[in-house]
């Protein structure tokens, strides 16, 4: 079996899933060829598993025109069974292939159907995207098949590694750095979570500003900006609460990487979290943009220690049980054998 791959984005949840299908289906025998950004720092992920081109493919770029023309060729040549575009750039660069299945993953709501025009089927994080699709007028295939993750327990950090002391409370957070992730107004609920400690991992456009609110609420004996990281799971192992706050999260990738460490997780009621977080059961919610909301939850778990221990037993089965590797790669595969 043979796929094409095409992602254009950066680094974020998208592409962390990304490295882990293009593994995961090299392990099942799928050769791969990926177009995607220059110096991603995950190529060295995927270069194992997958041939690589790289390309900008941008505006005002020779790539723009001549990148299409040369991915229509590879695919007439290699005839592979099915090309896969991830987002809305990705989805540009689809050839009108008539080899194999021509897919384009969605992440998140596109707000028109432009993008898709040489699509056969839109492959849906969640439910509610798939119906945001429909309302939009798409009439082809839809599937909805979310993501994966690492599910290995790896050993947690030291946190002297980190500057913060043993026996203190550890509340994780991890993402872009852009507003809607909401990381400014965590920084704010946690001065109202005393001798608490925040671990921040990630990088983007708003580092500055959440320094700056650091520094605002005078949390900078409290605050760590651990930076990007590959793999974030041994600072995961280490925390003891891991916080989602997002305004927007079509699905919510490092809520499942919590999971997989055991985690009790904390989450807004964005629109991925709401399809597969139980409130009480597998995780808190609360509501978006509830600072106090956040400061309780987190206050709570702190507080009730088996509570905190039995939600993240719970979601780590979750995780197992919805998310699997094999489950998805079943569905992606199953995919690929279809005739267009």
């Amino acid at each position: 079996m043979r796929v094409h791959q095409y992602i254009f984005g950066k680094d974020g949840g998208a592409e962390r899933f990304f490295v882990h299908l293009v593994a995961a289906l090299a392990k099942r025998g799928v050769d791969q060829t990926t177009v995607m950004r220059w110096n991603r720092r995950w190529k060295s992920d995927v270069e194992p598993y997958s041939r690589v081109i790289e390309s900008n493919f941008r505006n005002l770029s020779i790539d723009r025109l001549l990148l299409p023309i040369r991915v229509r060729m590879l695919a007439e040549m290699q005839k592979p069974d099915a090309i896969i575009s991830w987002s809305t750039r990705g989805a540009r660069l689809m050839p009108a292939y008539k080899g194999g299945m021509k897919l384009s993953r969605l992440g998140d709501y596109p707000t028109h159907l432009g993008y898709f025009k040489n699509t056969d089927i839109l492959v849906c994080n969640t439910p509610s995207i798939g119906d945001h699709v429909r309302q939009l007028g798409w009439d082809r295939g839809v599937e909805v098949i979310s993501n994966f993750t690492d599910t290995a327990i790896v050993e947690p950090i030291s946190r002297a590694e980190v500057d913060t002391p043993e026996g203190v409370p550890v509340v994780m957070t991890m993402g872009r750095f852009v507003k809607r992730k909401r990381f400014h107004l965590l920084i704010e609920a946690m001065t109202s979570v005393p001798d608490a400690y925040l671990w921040i991992a990630g990088d983007g456009e708003e580092r500055e500003a959440l320094e700056a609110k650091m520094r605002e609420h005078k949390l900078e004996n409290r605050v760590r900006f651990l930076g990007w990281h590959k793999d974030t799971r041994r600072y995961v192992a280490a925390c003891d609460i891991f916080v989602m706050p997002s305004s927007h999260e079509p699905l919510g990738n490092v809520i499942l990487e919590a999971w997989a460490q055991k985690k009790a997780v904390v989450s807004s009621r964005s629109e991925g979290p709401l399809w597969f977080v139980r409130d009480g059961d597998n995780g808190l919610l609360v509501d978006i943009d509830d600072v106090p909301g956040f400061a309780r939850a987190i206050n709570q778990l702190i507080a009730q220690p088996q509570l905190a221990a039995t939600l993240g037993e719970n979601g780590r089965a979750s995780l197992i049980g919805q998310f699997s590797e094999d489950a998805i790669c079943d569905a992606y595969i199953d995919l690929f054998k279809r005739k267009p």
